[in-house]
């Protein structure tokens, strides 16, 4: 693997030498490596050469208009699913504790109200919610012997209701915007970016928002509102906050090195299934 993006390197980027490229880890997706400090390379698992110049098409419009840092390609090798981008600075906040809500939800209610008045071509996510809830409890089937007993009852109240009426309006969204996937100056409690845009499509915007309320929490995602100018359907939000935690959950128990997405669904159950 190492030696195919040595290669790709020395293909779109003849005139420069790197001296190190190492492996930053993975998800259900893609790898990533990093070329001397300064350059990330994703593969992708299974690679899908128009999906990915697709992508790349998506992370240059977004650049353009985003007010928060995002994967600019450097270039793309379609083949191969090979795509590099300059590093955007900052960590996942991912397992890490909230930077202050004061500081860190102006800037994500104003991202998302930005994003979700853009006019981006991207592909539709049309899934019906009642495949959500199917996959829900099949992600609750899987990792049902690791929930605390005293939610099992609220998970299974809830894998048994019919879910929410469908959405009347979809707009471009991220389509994963969770905590993974933000990133954070630890030092300035500050977001610096947001990265992986492969599952950005035309969708419910509820899909982003509650991402943020699975992985930030009720309090913050509360402060997120009220710098977001757009209409809120909370009952959505929470639905996919509530299949999406349970999938996180199974897929942290069921993939080898992804155990901290199990620990943090495991963490925010008790949030996205209060009463």
């Amino acid at each position: 693997m190492i030696g195919e993006i040595r290669a790709a390197l020395a293909r779109h980027l003849p005139h420069r030498e790197f001296r190190s490229v190492v492996r930053l880890g993975g998800g259900l997706d893609n790898l990533a490596f990093e070329a001397d400090g300064e350059l990330i390379v994703r593969i992708s698992k299974e690679p899908d050469p128009e999906a990915l110049r697709r992508e790349a098409e998506t992370l240059i419009a977004v650049g353009g208009f985003s007010p928060l840092p995002v994967p600019v390609p450097v270039f793309v090798d379609a083949e191969t699913g090979m795509m590099a981008y300059r590093k955007v600075p900052g960590v996942p906040l991912l397992g890490r504790p909230v930077p202050d809500p004061a500081r860190l939800a102006p800037v994500l209610g104003e991202f998302l109200t930005v994003l979700h008045g853009a006019d981006v071509e991207a592909p539709r996510d049309a899934d019906p919610l009642s495949a959500w809830l199917d996959g829900a409890e099949a992600a609750y089937r899987e990792a049902a012997d690791h929930i605390p007993h005293r939610l099992r009852a609220a998970v299974e109240r809830f894998l048994a209701t019919a879910p929410p009426p469908e959405p009347s309006a979809e707009v471009f969204c991220h389509n994963d915007l969770g905590a993974e996937h933000i990133l954070v100056d630890v030092r300035s409690n500050t977001v610096t970016g947001i990265i992986d845009w492969s599952d950005a499509a035309i969708a419910d915007p509820m899909h982003d928002l509650a991402r943020l309320y699975r992985d930030l929490g009720p309090e913050v995602f509360d402060l997120i509102l009220t710098h977001y100018e757009a209409p809120c359907d909370r009952e959505r939000v929470l639905f996919y906050a509530r299949c999406t935690v349970l999938e996180d959950i199974a897929y942290g128990l069921t993939t080898e090195g992804a155990r901290l997405y199990a620990d943090e669904g495991l963490a925010h159950l008790s949030w996205t299934f209060a009463p």
